[in-house]
This record gives structure tokens, C-alpha cells and sequence, in this order.
């Protein structure tokens, strides 16, 4: 069954500014500028301007997978809002929820997991580059760069953490994926050999923390 019409509604706070041509949102703010291309998804994607800002989306005659991505890209503006935010009040999602903080981009911590052989991460190029030597005892050396926009750092108050910050939830997260992927366990039983780096924490970074 089709729905004749289908809309989602997201709030803009004061401080950012959207704009949308052609399917193409940019997102602007103290942090930085986001841009997304979701001209592979067919809705009506809008710009209400008025005592405050929205984003109006709307799926004419969608079936259900259709309009299951109105709420997928709602998300991803909401997500590009909070990663260009300096100190605003609630984006959307949070705001339902009441919750007090101010988000400023976005934060994974890692942690480093081993049995015997110290799993060693060195951070080069001021942070946009990572080093693993000695996982499992091996003597290959992997690297992983960061993706655009994205800084890896040691953290200081836990021993065999790394922090990944940044603007953009989707470089963040798959930087994050790309360290944990290449210190996947081959050719052994993965139930006794539990070493990796795995992320242990993510979310949007708050005043204070």
C-alpha cells in the first residue's frame, strides 16, 4: 500500500545556516561546513524560513522502504547540525528528550584490548595519521589515515584509549571502522583471541566533558 503523502519536519537552531539546492544540504556553523549529496533519494526537500528555521521533507505516493528515508535523511541533517554546532541549544532529537547539554561535532573513544603482546599505537601527522606495531606479536606494521576532517589523539586520563573527533559523524565513525578493522584476528579461533582495538564510547562531545 501506498501513502498519498508523507512528511517529516526538523527544527534549525539559531546560529546554523542550511541551505538546500538540487537535493544538495549544506550546513554551516561555528564548527565548520557540511555538505551532503542525496540526490539519489526522490522527496521534496524544503527550506521553511520563518521565526525559526525548518526543514520540511515530504515522499509523494512512497511505498514503505520509500518512506523509511525520510526519517534516514532527517537524521543525517540533524547529525550534520550537531557536528558544525559551537554552543546552541537542543538540536531536534535531543531536544525531545530534554537533555541540557550543548553538542560540539563528534567523539569516539577506542580502547586498545590485548592478553600477552601490548598492542603499541603511535599518532603521526599531527593527529590525522595512527601507527600499530606489535599486534598479536606480529612484525607488520599497519597504518590507517584518517578521513578528511578528523583528528585521532591519545587520551590522557586512560591508559591504551584513542579519542576521534570531528565534524562529520560518517568520516568519524568509519575512521573508527577502519582502525578496528585492520587489527581483525585471521586464521585463529576469534572466541580465545580477543585482541583488536573496539570502540568502547561514541556520541556527540558536551560542554562537559
Amino acid at each position: 500500500m501506498r501513502d498519498v503523502l508523507k512528511t517529516e519536519e526538523l527544527d534549525i537552531p539559531e546560529g546554523v545556516d542550511v541551505s538546500i539546492k538540487s537535493r544538495v544540504i549544506v550546513v554551516k556553523g561555528p564548527r565548520g561546513t557540511l555538505t551532503k549529496n542525496v540526490r539519489h533519494v526522490n522527496m521534496d526537500i524544503l527550506l521553511l524560513k520563518g521565526k525559526t528555521a525548518k526543514v520540511s521533507l515530504a515522499v509523494w505516493q512512497g511505498g514503505r522502504k520509500h518512506v523509511a528515508c525520510l526519517r534516514t535523511i532527517r537524521t543525517l541533517i540533524n547529525n550534520m547540525v550537531i557536528g558544525v554546532t559551537q554552543v546552541c541549544e537542543f538540536c531536534a532529537i535531543r531536544a525531545m528528550r530534554a537533555l541540557t547539554s550543548s553538542p560540539q561535532g563528534f567523539r569516539y573513544k577506542m580502547r586498545a584490548v590485548y592478553a600477552h603482546f601490548p598492542i603499541n599505537c603511535i599518532i603521526q601527522n599531527d593527529g590525522t595519521k595512527v601507527e600499530i606495531r606489535n599486534f598479536l606479536g606480529e612484525k607488520t606494521v599497519r597504518h590507517v589515515s584518517m578521513l578528511e576532517g578528523v583528528n585521532i589523539t591519545e587520551s590522557a586520563a586512560q591508559k591504551d584509549e584513542l579519542i576521534l573527533e570531528g565534524n562529520d559523524i560518517d568520516h568519524v565513525s568509519q575512521s573508527a571502522a577502519s582502525i578496528q578493522g585492520i587489527c581483525r584476528v585471521r586464521n585463529k579461533d576469534i572466541r580465545k583471541f580477543l585482541d583488536g582495538i573496539y570502540v568502547s564510547d561514541k556520541g556527540p562531545i558536551t560542554v562537559d566533558q
